[in-house]
């Protein structure tokens, strides 16, 4: 039988049928609008809690961490080879707390093709001083452009800009718990005593937070440079060197090579972070689960439907047959129906779940761990509605697809009979 002769006959059938037509549109809308609307919000909010930890975090983390001496002086002593041997009190090495000949290992890791960027930290252990109060800090010197680049510290800046302590060697970054805690403002100095006890004054250039209150009330960021200085160390000394990768995926593996290689103490993030993947993958999982299972609810509504449609139908279906309908049209027929419910539905599924996530994106939202984000967040990927009109027209073809087999095997005769 023709195709349009088949799409008549399913449009005079829906036409007939207005309301439960409708309901059964409306059961694929609300359904698909309902998933466009969960995984676009839920997989928003993951996004902006993952990204609270995994921008500031880098995918490998190098720094040459203080050890016990391995080597004892009794050890070196061939008297005692023979005997069992106990130390008590040992001590840890007197080398200095730098990674050793950083500039070629910065080198050599900016040069593989699957680092986005490697860059050097120096540590800092200082005093901030203002006026009579005295508070025990960390400052982080870095190459504060790479580091808004890899790490968005720009979306943390709460006051002031990146440029304003790129272009200022005397500059510093403070947490904004620091200048709460001693009544700071941008532009004013403050004292910065080191451990050696040497006292620099630094200018404010803004204030960032990063969302961690304990962070937020020791942590400032200066330049490299002005951290070397700090120290009283020369332009070579780095602490730490943290390495971002294009796919974060392969860190476990480059730090398993990384360590073979250099005597450093080496982190990839998935061991820094395990209970956080635990925690992501979960309410990822839980926000999948829930959002296909309104599409299979949708699914059964329009299986009900049809079937119901399926019995109201048996005369019409008798009249087919008797005048040369085959049982594959007729099934042909009720699944053609299924489909255009299913295509309708899903189109107004996906306007109403888009405008519905649009309205959900301009609402406030305000949270002490992302200033920078004032509304919202909603993920717009296209994955969704994709997913979503697919998902519409698979579920629909089998919601008409069994009752359709039903219609398939109607005895004419015996219906006519009937009445």
């Amino acid at each position: 039988m023709k195709l349009s002769v088949i799409l008549s006959i399913s449009r005079t059938h829906l036409l007939s049928r207005k309301k439960q037509t409708i309901i059964a549109a409306l059961g694929v809308t609300f359904g698909i609008g309902a998933y466009i609307i969960m995984m676009s919000f839920m997989t928003g909010l993951n996004g902006l809690l993952d990204g609270l930890v995994l921008n500031r975090t880098p995918h490998i983390h190098l720094y040459d961490e203080i050890k016990l001496s391995e080597d004892q002086p009794l050890d070196l002593d061939e008297t005692y080879t023979d005997h069992f041997k106990i130390v008590h009190s040992v001590k840890p090495t007197t080398s200095q707390r730098k990674i050793h000949n950083a500039s070629a290992l910065l080198a050599y890791l900016n040069e593989q093709s699957y680092v986005r960027g490697a860059t050097a930290i120096v540590k800092a252990q200082a005093f901030y001083m203002a006026g009579t109060s005295r508070l025990t800090g960390s400052i982080l010197g870095v190459d504060v452009m790479k580091e808004a680049e890899l790490y968005n510290l720009n979306d943390y800046i709460v006051e002031g800009e990146v440029k304003d302590l790129a272009t200022n060697d005397n500059g510093i970054l403070i947490g904004i718990g620091v200048a709460k805690i001693l009544s700071l403002q941008v532009g004013d100095i403050v004292q910065v005593s080191t451990a050696l006890g040497d006292v620099f004054p630094l200018k404010i250039v803004g204030f960032y937070q990063s969302g961690l209150a304990d962070i937020d009330k020791i942590q400032s960021y200066v330049n490299i440079k002005t951290a070397q200085r700090l120290m009283g160390q020369p332009i070579d000394y780095i602490t730490d060197i943290n390495v971002k990768l294009y796919d974060m995926e392969l860190a476990p593996e480059i730090s398993k090579d990384l360590k073979a290689k250099y005597d450093l103490t080496i982190v990839d993030i998935q061991t820094a972070n395990a209970q956080f993947e635990t925690g992501s993958y979960i309410r990822n999982l839980i926000s999948y689960a829930v959002s296909i299972t309104l599409l299979i609810v949708a699914g059964f509504g329009i299986y009900n439907i049809l079937n119901m449609l399926i019995y109201e139908k048996m005369n019409d279906i008798a009249i087919l047959k008797a005048t040369g309908f085959s049982g594959k049209d007729v099934q042909r027929i009720f699944i053609s129906q299924a489909i255009i419910i299913g295509f309708i539905g899903g189109v107004l599924g996906l306007i109403v779940g888009y405008f519905a996530s649009l309205l959900i994106s301009h609402q406030p939202f305000e949270t002490a761990a992302l200033p920078t984000v004032t509304k919202m967040p909603v993920n717009f990927s296209p994955s969704f509605y994709i997913i979503g009109i697919v998902f519409a027209m698979i579920s629909t073809f089998f919601a008409g697809y069994f009752p359709s087999k039903k219609a398939q095997r109607i005895d004419p005769v015996e219906i006519i009979r009937g009445q």
